[in-house]
């Protein structure tokens, strides 16, 4: 089977800082790409295409990368495994219903990007709980583990949760006269990090000429509930990044901007990281 996800490790590790890119996996699985009406194109519609080469600099900064293998079409690591929908899986019985499961976008998606329904039918159970053993539960053991090595080391662990967003995603949110924003950070209103972290980031991109909002529309979702946790030292930032800075959204490609995002996304988490050098573990203090 492909690898669940992509770790990669930095020679030394220089801050409690983790990045991870969960939704730019692009590994199809030939049967899933027959069983879906969408064609290659549009099912790719709801991935964070590229990201993970956006990021992709973390290690060399002194900081492990986590990234998906797998698409989010396939299985959503920011949701949880009990996030079912029992319109896209058969023979679930009752289940909890949440907003994300009611628009199609639970643990396994039914839809892709402006609501396209992504099969032709339901699939079984089985596979639903095959797709989380085999991919969503190794990729948060691995990234479990990376932040109790970040605490452990350093007393603290922050999380950088690397995420796209469609260009038409903050249409609602656009007032007239207002700059459009490029970057949204979210840390659940404040409970899955600690301001210093996210006044940081914002800082690092509105340094590039970036324009910032928190929270509005993407405040985070499972990956911020279960990693962000300031009072036991674990801080949970998603930040998604406007696709059409670095991409062109139709056809699935890196524009001409491509390598100048890269280089102030870069530079960002290399602020981040220097802000919060090695320290000593809380216990030796």
């Amino acid at each position: 089977m492909h690898p669940a996800f992509r770790l990669e490790r930095p020679d030394e590790v220089l801050s409690p800082v983790v990045v991870a890119s969960p939704h730019s996996g692009r590994h199809y699985p030939a049967a899933f790409l027959r069983a879906s009406v969408l064609d290659e194109r549009a099912v790719r519609s709801s991935e964070d295409a590229y990201m993970d080469d956006l990021v992709r600099a973390a290690p060399a900064l002194g900081a492990p990368l986590i990234a998906a293998e797998y698409p989010r079409a396939w299985i959503d690591l920011n949701r949880s495994p009990d996030e079912l929908d029992p319109a896209v899986v058969e023979g679930l019985g009752r289940v909890m219903q949440t907003p994300r499961i009611s628009s199609g976008l639970g643990v396994i998606p039914r839809v892709v990007a402006n609501g396209r329904a992504i099969y032709r039918g339901k699939i079984t159970r089985g596979e639903a709980e095959a797709r989380i053993a085999q991919v969503w539960r190794p990729y948060h053991a691995a990234l479990d583990g990376l932040m109790r090595a970040a605490q452990a080391g350093f007393g603290e662990a922050v999380l950088l949760d690397f995420h796209s967003m469609p260009h038409e995603a903050l249409d609602t949110v656009v007032r007239p006269g207002q700059r459009r924003p490029e970057v949204v950070l979210g840390d659940r209103f404040g409970a899955s990090a600690a301001g210093e972290v996210l006044a940081a980031l914002e800082e690092g991109f509105v340094g590039h000429g970036l324009s910032v909002i928190r929270n509005a529309p993407f405040a985070g979702a499972f990956v911020t509930q279960q990693y962000g946790r300031p009072a036991r030292g674990w801080h949970a930032v998603q930040i998604e990044i406007d696709r059409a800075l670095y991409m062109d959204e139709r056809l699935v490609r890196p524009n001409a901007n491509f390598d100048a995002v890269r280089q102030i996304v870069t530079d960002v988490m290399a602020r981040l990281i220097a802000s919060r050098p090695g320290r000593m573990p809380l216990a030796a203090q």
